[in-house]
């Protein structure tokens, strides 16, 4: 019995049937319709407006107004800050987890694999939740300065470090998948030659196992970075009224002001934001695949 080669799969022989171009056209239309069309649709109703003449004309009017409101740069800002503090949290504080699993073995390292996947499994909503009941007013943390004498702490909760606490909680799990995928590079034959001409764990780190998994904290940083800029329901449950991040402004322009021409433009700029980490990861993925 005859195998047929991949490449006759894909479709790369040239008297081939393009068989691969086939299988890939359905989700590739898909992510066309209803990915790539509606950024379309949403950049052309931006920019063609209303005039008064009763027709449409180009015009940025709605761009200019939001970079020279205060309050939409303000909530720009809070969102960029909160992005730029996650994304920094999550790489010093997965990267000593994901190295220790990788060369961790035995009963602990599977508790603290468990532990740190758990809170993949756990809604967003009720992740909210557990931090307002830990940290919040009266909450558990508070109860137990109480009962041993020591005053309350400033809460967290409704402040720019509240979303802060629950995105970086919720991203730990994804992250940490990345850079352990990317620590399956380090071979321990590389680790063992370099241990042997007297490298110690920094030198390790820093000119064995960083060059290997830079691609992967790169790649890490771009997921974590996308889903945070257009997080919702942490930053509404968990942040401030004012400045609030982009994801409860944009809903908050398009119910409570219905508003849908502002609320598109600042969908459109929080676009424009995640596209650049969107390329970096595209370029990533390209670069692995180069031969």
């Amino acid at each position: 019995m005859s195998l047929t080669p991949a490449s006759d799969i894909v479709g790369t022989k040239k008297s081939g049937r393009p068989i691969g171009l086939l299988l890939v056209a359905a989700p590739v239309l898909l992510v066309a319709w209803m990915i790539i069309w509606p950024i379309i649709s949403a950049i052309g109703r931006t920019i063609w407006l209303p005039n008064e003449g009763g027709g449409e004309s180009f015009s940025l009017d709605t761009y200019r107004f939001f970079f020279t409101d205060q309050y939409s740069l303000n909530n720009l800002g809070v969102t960029l800050w909160t992005t730029g503090v996650c994304a920094l949290l999550l790489v010093l504080i997965c990267l000593p987890i994901a190295l220790y699993l990788r060369f961790a073995k035995g009963r602990l390292a599977a508790y603290v694999q468990g532990l740190a996947i758990f809170p993949m499994f756990v809604p967003s909503i009720i992740l909210s939740y557990a931090v307002i009941r830990v940290l919040g007013p009266n909450g558990t943390v508070d109860l137990l300065l109480n009962a041993v004498g020591l005053p309350k702490i400033r809460t967290p909760y409704l402040t720019p470090w509240g979303p802060v606490i629950g995105l970086v909680w919720d991203n730990i799990p994804l992250t940490v998948l990345i850079l352990l995928s990317g620590l399956g590079n380090v071979s321990n034959q590389a680790i063992e030659a370099a241990r042997d001409v007297g490298a110690g764990r920094l030198a390790l780190l820093w000119h064995i196992i960083l060059p290997r998994i830079s691609n992967s904290i790169l790649v890490a940083v771009s997921f974590t970075v996308l889903g945070i800029f257009s997080a919702f329901t942490l930053p509404y449950v968990l942040g401030p009224a004012a400045p609030e991040m982009m994801g409860p402004f944009m809903q908050r322009t398009f119910r409570d002001l219905n508003d849908p021409t502002n609320a598109i433009t600042q969908a459109v700029i929080t676009f424009c934001f995640c596209i650049v980490f969107g390329l970096f990861y595209v370029r990533s993925v390209a670069k692995n695949r180069t031969p």
